[in-house]
């Protein structure tokens, strides 16, 4: 059995009384106090999430951006500077390996940040797909996950935060002309860090790239400056309810490479007018008619269904026939009731449709409804 990996952050987390969990073969904090006064807490005022597990490559040279037109589904190319751009990485089936965030922040200078549970697939995607590209020697691929430590703070006082944070400064923009899936460079305490206004909570917030040598002294001053401002450590477990609230995938779960990203509601990521790149003959094909799609649920209640539990049709309980399954369901800290994500057949997708979801052998109703479940209102 592989040793689980704990981040620079480590000491910190435990000082702080967190609770433990594998994620993507990292020893993770799921928890510092409860699940919901940390979800509460990032929809209120902010939480401080260690985020370092996550994968680091940066792709440069004068042929980077049209690499990475060739090695991922969104058109990259043409990005200005200083701005972030979701992605997804393919197999040739049109499968999902990733999905990814890119930032250009230099003239042939990208950086992409994967998933932790997939640095692996996606360090060989770029090796062979710069293999397979005719102007490969116009392109340098290097995994940096070992060298960075990525910190966000989400919520509606993040930026306030930041701002006060004592060491943080010398920024190319202030942090108020900095837009959602933008990002700047800055100093901490002589480290240059990057301050992308991204996030997976679904409220406002920044990520926080800096070396692992500044990591800890960065955390301690993001958390003396926003205590005041409510601030409150959060770990994996209310990362998860924030971003399924706010309709956000999850790989393993509502991305795979069984799942092409038309049936995930992300046909628009690709960019399907390029000449070529990896998974664009696939996608050509049509979807067969009877793929499941990805749907939001909704119920009444407090059981809620969970990742695996099937979703049956409106049918009498002798002739329900199972139209689908949950990939991420909890009861909504935020709403208050139950939410599911799921994967059901097309003909029962309609927002709208009445369904039910198979809780333990218990049919609790359940309505088909638009995605996200949250929106935050500014």
């Amino acid at each position: 059995m592989t040793d689980l990996r704990y981040t620079p952050l480590r000491e910190r987390h435990e000082a702080l009384g967190a609770s433990f969990t594998d994620f993507g073969g990292w020893n993770m904090p799921v928890r510092y106090t409860s699940d919901l006064a940390e979800h509460h807490a990032v929809r209120q005022a902010a939480g401080l999430f260690d985020i370092s597990h996550m994968a680091e490559f940066i792709v440069e040279g004068p042929d980077a951006g049209a690499f990475l037109d060739f090695a991922l589904a969104g058109r990259i190319s043409t990005m200005a500077f200083g701005k972030a751009k979701y992605s997804l990485v393919l197999a040739e089936t049109g499968g999902i390996i990733d999905d990814v965030i890119v930032y250009h922040l230099d003239e042939g200078w990208f950086l992409v940040i994967a998933n932790a549970g997939n640095r692996d697939a996606v360090a060989a995607a770029f090796a062979e797909r710069r293999e397979e590209w005719s102007s490969s020697r116009g392109v340098a691929i290097e995994d940096v996950t070992d060298s960075y430590s990525l910190i966000a703070v989400q919520g509606p006082v993040a930026r306030q935060i930041v701002e006060a944070t004592a060491g943080l400064g010398g920024l190319e923009r202030p942090l108020a002309d900095v837009s959602y899936y933008a990002a700047t460079r800055g100093e901490f305490t002589g480290e240059q860090v990057l301050i992308a206004r991204t996030g997976y909570t679904g409220e406002d917030g920044y990520e926080l790239l800096v070396p692992n040598g500044a990591a800890v002294a960065l955390w301690d001053a993001l958390l003396a400056a926003g205590e005041p401002l409510g601030l409150v450590p959060a770990g994996l477990a209310a990362r998860d309810t924030l971003r399924l609230e706010a309709g956000m995938p999850l790989y393993g779960h509502e991305l795979s490479l069984d799942i092409v990203p038309a049936q995930a509601g992300l046909g628009r990521v690709v960019a399907v007018d390029k000449d070529d790149f990896v998974g664009r003959s696939a996608l050509a094909a049509v979807v067969a008619p009877d793929a499941p799609v990805l749907v939001g649920l909704v119920a009444d209640g407090k059981r809620a269904g969970r990742a695996g539990y099937a979703v049956l049709d409106g049918s009498d309980a002798a002739t329900a026939a199972t139209v689908g399954a949950i990939t991420s369901g909890a009861l909504s800290p935020t709403l208050g009731h139950p939410i599911a994500m799921a994967f059901v057949s097309p003909h029962v997708a309609a927002t709208g449709t009445e369904l039910f979801i198979d809780v333990r052998g218990t049919r609790i109703p359940a309505t088909v409804t638009d995605l996200p479940f949250y929106r935050r209102t500014k």
